[in-house]
């Protein structure tokens, strides 16, 4: 019950990213880029010093590089069969400026549907990373659903800004935001049936949650957050590596 919720409020940030879209606009670089390296740094943190180190107590070396692999594997097949589109990615569209409304609207409106199912997809092995460090102890299911909690806010804003642009309504644009992010506890249901299988095969979810999230971090949030302003993304990334050390001490 306890990693439903955690998986639940994770996923459900995403709508965070509509809302904020909906009543402010889009949040200047500096800002994103402190939210993406914050995220990056916890998540970080919290696979190097905690998922990982409890992955080979629970198994084995094997299945500590095995799990990683395949956590690491799982996030790459996904971006070569549905690429993850970015926020950077749909930064030229300007959703105030209603002449740009007029060209292509639908073309722009098929353009947030495919970063929606990409987004959707993507969070299913987040919810099953949540699931095994809740596993492990309730502290470490906490600090990775804070961690993908913050790394949905921006999501949010890459499935919304396109769905605005494409002529969607704030109600219909939002509802796809959330239905992105309860992808995320999918995942975590997902995990629940198995995990409890062998210390063995829990082992290994660690492992592979570790992975997926260097993956992500590595894929997505620091080459973002660089991109939109560097010293702000590395003041987010000591932050957040410094919080997800605290957290899990």
């Amino acid at each position: 019950m306890q990693s439903m919720l955690y998986s639940f409020l994770a996923g459900t940030s995403t709508a965070l990213g509509a809302i904020l879209l909906m009543f402010f606009g889009a949040p200047g670089k500096k800002t994103m880029a402190i939210l993406l390296g914050f995220a990056g740094g916890i998540m970080l943190a919290v696979s190097v010093f905690e998922l990982m180190p409890e992955a080979l107590e629970l198994g084995s070396m094997t299945v500590l590089v095995i799990g990683f692999l395949l956590g690491c594997g799982m996030m790459y097949l996904l971006d070569r069969v549905l690429p993850h589109a970015h926020l950077s990615e749909s930064d030229h569209l300007d959703v105030e400026n209603p002449e740009h409304l007029r060209i292509k609207q639908g073309s722009v409106r098929r353009t947030g549907y495919l970063i929606f199912a990409g987004i959707a997809l993507h969070n299913v092995p987040e919810g099953l990373a949540i699931g095994a460090g809740l596993e492990s102890s309730p502290e470490l299911g906490l600090a990775i659903a804070l961690a993908i909690g913050l790394h949905n806010v921006p999501e949010g804003l890459a499935v919304a800004g396109p769905l605005k642009a494409g002529g969607l309504s704030n109600l219909n644009m939002l509802l796809f935001t959330l239905g992105a992010g309860l992808m995320t506890p999918v995942g975590t249901a997902i995990g629940l049936l198995v995990f409890g299988i062998s210390e063995t095969l829990i082992a290994g979810s660690l492992a592979f949650a570790a992975g997926a999230m260097i993956y992500i971090v590595n894929d997505e949030l620091i080459p973002q957050a660089n991109g939109m302003n560097s010293h702000a993304a590395n003041a987010g990334l000591i932050a957040g590596l410094l919080i997800g050390l605290y957290m899990l001490a």
